[in-house]
């Protein structure tokens, strides 16, 4: 038989090259050139012989693509219970050949990336033939012994996916919140009444940020229409405060002074 390190993925039983399933290879002599027929007597016309598929891989045992692999291979007898995730291998044989039953051999199929070693090869010897490592002796079967070699398999490796970020959704309310909107800002322009001429004071534009949103943006308002004539009028005319003068702070104090003497005479009654 051809010497392979690939695993095997199926171990069947066929009784000739036209029932054997597609993909598998069947052993018909011994490795010392006798005939692997597991049916012999006086004037045998039948057979049975094993055949395997093995991974399709050339060189290595780089098993992707390939799902399961046979890691345990036992000749068990009639009266053996099968073990735990053990099965009988197939039987592609015509209708009037039979398997022998009073010993059955049965394999473990597991997925390739769960287990580190696996069956690469299945050896037939006479009985009195001995193998040395790294081959197992399986058992004996109708007159010939089985040998099984096991080899490390190699995982292939995992593939990982480049998380995607997930999109997020906003909601209107989260959108009006927004202080860039992508529209230009329209900055409101109030004019002061001259009746109040504070030049320190603090309009509603003079408190917009950066962002050129000013403090009274989505405030509902209106103008009284009292008002209305007076903000289409000129500004005021400031040469009417030409002959303003401006007090000090004593001129101021002397001209507003009160000493309170009519309060403290009546408090002294």
């Amino acid at each position: 038989m051809e010497e392979t390190s690939k695993p095997l993925t199926s171990l069947a039983w066929t009784s000739g090259q036209s029932t054997c399933p597609k993909g598998h290879i069947i052993i018909v002599a011994t490795t010392e050139g006798a005939s692997a027929n597991f049916l012999k007597g006086f004037n045998q016309k039948s057979a049975l012989y094993l055949c395997h598929s093995t991974a399709p891989e050339v060189s290595t045992i780089q098993l992707q693509g390939i799902e399961q692999v046979i890691s345990e291979v036992q000749l068990l007898s009639d009266k053996t219970v099968l073990p735990v995730g053990f099965a009988f291998i197939g039987e592609y044989v015509d209708p009037k050949v039979t398997v022998p039953k009073k010993k059955r051999l049965c394999i473990k199929l597991s997925p390739v990336n769960t287990v580190d070693f696996a069956v690469s090869e299945i050896k037939l010897t006479v009985k009195s033939k001995q193998l040395g490592a790294p081959y197992s002796r399986l058992g004996d079967m109708s007159g010939l012994a089985l040998w099984c070699k096991k080899v490390p398999v190699r995982k292939p490796p995992p593939v990982y996916a480049t998380p995607t970020p997930k999109p997020r959704s906003i909601t209107s309310g989260i959108r009006g919140l927004s202080l860039d909107n992508g529209l230009p800002a329209q900055p409101n322009t109030i004019q002061i009444s001259a009746s109040n001429p504070r030049p320190n004071a603090r309009t509603p534009q003079s408190e917009s940020n950066i962002y050129g949103v000013s403090a009274i943006d989505g405030i509902p308002f209106s103008i009284h229409p009292m008002f209305e004539s007076k903000i289409s009028e000129p500004s005021v005319n400031l040469s009417n405060f030409k002959d303003l003068r401006i007090k000090t702070l004593a001129e101021i104090e002397n001209e507003y002074d009160y000493g309170f003497v009519v309060e403290r005479s009546a408090c002294a009654r």
